[in-house]
């Protein structure tokens, strides 16, 4: 077994007969970060997983893979090698808790605020040059038409 948090899902319209109606998720696989062991960390790898449970995006998950995903009686005739078969409240190392889905859904239940645009200063209105006065242009005296 090994947590991963669902980042996705898979929408197959077309799938054999005994898929139907059953959710295919993607989920990426965390693993302790080695320095501080304090946090959870991505594998950068990903798998379609089937989800008896109802989880959704942002969850952390208990992920099974290969024949043993199909040891439960809701996938013992699925073609399937990987499900989720729990999803994480928390998740504890050397005593410490490096998860707690509540601070999760505590911190997504406040909206995020986001920075306020700084203001544009006002367009400063360029003087423009007013023109000096001068003496009107002589205009070319008007032919007169030869009747």
């Amino acid at each position: 077994m090994f947590i991963a948090k669902v980042t996705g899902s898979v929408i197959a319209t077309q799938k054999v007969d005994t898929m139907v109606g059953h959710r295919l998720l993607v989920v990426e696989p965390y693993r302790l970060e080695a320095k501080d062991r304090k946090t959870l960390v991505t594998t950068g790898r990903t798998f379609v997983a089937v989800d008896m449970l109802g989880s959704g995006v942002g969850d952390f998950v208990l992920i099974t893979q290969g024949s043993s995903a199909r040891l439960t009686a809701e996938t013992k005739s699925l073609p399937i090698d990987c499900v989720v078969i729990g999803i994480v409240d928390r998740a504890h190392v050397d005593s410490m808790c490096i998860y707690d889905r509540t601070e999760d859904d505590a911190q997504a239940a406040v909206p995020k605020q986001e920075p306020k645009p700084k203001a544009k200063p006002a367009p400063v209105a360029k003087k423009e040059a007013t023109p000096k006065k001068s003496e009107p242009k002589p205009q070319p005296p008007e032919s007169e038409s030869e009747s």
